[in-house]
């Protein structure tokens, strides 16, 4: 008779502790030797795929729920989401946020950038197709923490990349866009004091410090727009421009 296999994660568990103060991932290989992400949790391991959506899964025969809606989009303008697709909508969040997370962790701050932008698009189908406001509202909250995630990546993406001034440039970027939405919902008194507004702040300081960074190109033309300068901004632009073709 054939002996039941062991099903148990004992041994798995107890090589890899979990560490309640540190988010604690790794990449390692699949049984066909794609990368996998793993990360340890309280009771248990999160494995998520490197690609597409973080479970595997296909909704809809498609790489995302993302990908599915704008598919209905081009059949069926002005749709509204199933419950099905709300519950899909949900647990793909989740699913990016997870991962979202082990990119900043294991410091491939490219990939969270995309991750970022996957859910901040899906927030934005999710909101246009939505059945209900309140079930819109349980994701717009989290608008500006998924733009924090996505501007401190594209930060420190481009500071491994293009230097510590361009790191100085995405942060302003990603403030701008974290006040828009603080305008659009009418809470614009309480941006200064955000605590995600305060942090970027501080990491902008901190670069500025550690890198000798002062004012950035598109900071000069925006005094100099403010001030009136309209030769010297006419100029930054012409400067602006030129970098960008590079």
């Amino acid at each position: 008779m054939e002996t039941k296999r062991n099903q148990h994660l004992d041994e798995l568990l107890r090589s890899w502790p979990f560490d309640a103060q540190n988010l604690s991932v790794r990449i390692v290989k699949g049984d066909d030797g794609r990368d996998v992400i793993q990360m340890r949790v309280d009771m248990g391991i999160l494995q998520l795929e490197t690609t597409d959506r973080p479970d595997g899964e296909r909704p809809e025969g498609c790489s995302s729920i993302l990908e599915a809606i704008r598919k209905q989009e081009l059949d069926e303008v002005g749709f509204v989401l199933s419950d099905d697709q709300c519950n899909q909508v949900d647990r793909e969040f989740m699913q990016f946020y997870h991962r979202r997370i082990c990119w900043l962790r294991l410091q491939h701050y490219r990939r969270a950038v995309l991750d970022a932008d996957h859910t901040l698009q899906l927030m934005d189908a999710a909101r246009l197709h939505s059945p209900d406001e309140d079930w819109s509202t349980t994701h717009e909250q989290y608008r500006p923490f998924v733009w924090f995630h996505r501007t401190q990546a594209h930060a420190l993406s481009e500071l491994e990349d293009e230097g510590a001034e361009q790191a100085v440039s995405a942060i302003n970027a990603g403030l701008e866009s974290i006040e828009q939405i603080f305008v659009e919902h009418g809470a614009e008194e309480h941006f200064e004091t955000d605590e995600l507004v305060v942090r970027l702040r501080e990491l902008r300081e901190s670069l500025r410090r550690e890198y000798s960074v002062g004012r950035t190109l598109q900071e000069r033309l925006q005094e100099a727009v403010e001030s009136e300068q309209y030769e010297l901004a006419a100029r930054l632009r012409d400067e602006l421009a030129k970098r960008s073709m590079n």
